[in-house]
């Protein structure tokens, strides 16, 4: 078990966005953040407390949780010096990165002295199936994006907590590594052997009773030709009887991608639904999440009626308002 509560890193990170696992854990599990560790340059700020490792150590954090999603997620010789001198303090490293920690001499010695625990959370530990496309019981949701990084998971965990405050039943399953740190378990589904993707979510979401409701977290987006994959083995193992579209509307291209242009909804909706009805025909698209952060109360407001209008479909930004109307859509089916 990773021991919290934790002192989150954000290193040098370029943008917010790139601190998504930080934002992640600070918004969902707020009691197990003590404050934050910038470097010189960080342009994210969770607006936590910038904490010294000292400091940090002082207001009772046991783990050091590498809280940036860079691309490639590699680990600089920056950053270890600062991760070094963590285990150097006691610090236990928790970190999702495909550059892990057990990988790294210089940690793994630091971390054999002081006695720390390095913690790999994107590392499969599972013998995962092929996926068999059977039909199981229970029933499945899915969030699929017009790109990386636009609300996916939030989405999810607002519509668990908007579901059980409904009395409906209802559990979140991670697929990535933020959400894995917020709930203590799950599929890292992109370091996932290719062939068994799609029977990972198979095992993560496996037959329950009929009015149970497993909320899958989305990855990547089937238009963003880096991450799609991951996006297809969530679509055909999850079998979801439900999708939901999200979207970020100020994005000018898809993120590290300046010659893509974000696809429109109705295209990811007819794209995804299509896809979707290969491993499960009864499958309907319910609702729409807009991400809204860069828009102003009027604005949001506005352009979440222009989607609603256009789609047919009630359309909500989950973390300005909640989840209910997308847990009612799902109630009705």
């Amino acid at each position: 078990m990773i021991e919290t509560p934790y002192l989150l890193f954000l290193g040098d990170a370029p943008d917010p966005l790139a601190a998504k696992v930080a934002q992640g854990i600070k918004d969902w599990r707020p009691e197990n953040a003590v404050g934050q560790f910038r470097m010189a340059g960080c342009k994210a700020d969770l607006g936590l407390k910038d904490l010294t490792l000292a400091e940090g150590k002082e207001a009772g954090a046991r783990t050091l949780v590498i809280g940036v999603a860079n691309r490639g997620g590699v680990i600089s010789q920056a950053w270890k010096d600062v991760l070094i001198e963590a285990l150097q303090m006691g610090f236990d490293l928790a970190s999702g990165l495909h550059n892990l920690l057990a990988n790294e001499g210089d940690l793994v010695a630091a971390s054999q002295v002081s006695g720390s625990t390095l913690h790999d959370v994107r590392v499969p530990n599972v013998q995962y199936p092929i996926a068999d496309g059977t039909k199981r019981a229970g029933k499945r949701v899915l969030a699929v994006g017009t790109d990386c990084s636009v609300g996916k998971m939030y989405t999810a965990l607002a519509l668990d907590e908007a579901m059980r405050a409904r009395g409906m039943n209802s559990t979140f399953r991670a697929t990535g590594q933020t959400g894995i740190l917020i709930t203590g378990s799950g599929v890292p589904l992109d370091a996932v052997v290719a062939d068994f993707m799609a029977g990972a979510v198979e095992y993560l979401t496996p037959a329950n009773d009929p009015d149970h409701w497993d909320i899958i977290e989305g990855q990547g987006s089937l238009f963003h030709v880096s991450y799609s994959g991951v996006t297809l083995a969530l679509i055909h193992g999850g079998q979801p009887d439900a999708l939901i579209l999200c979207h970020e509307p100020t994005r000018e291209h898809m993120r590290g991608l300046p010659g893509y242009k974000l696809p429109t909804l109705e295209a990811v909706r007819d794209m995804a639904l299509t896809l979707a009805q290969v491993a499960n025909p009864a499958c309907k698209v319910v609702g729409i999440s807009i991400n809204t952060q860069h828009l102003s109360e009027a604005d949001a407001k506005s352009y979440l009626a222009e989607v609603e209008a256009r789609l047919g479909l009630p359309a909500v930004d989950p973390y300005r308002e909640g989840a209910a109307r997308l847990a009612e859509a799902l109630a009705e089916l």
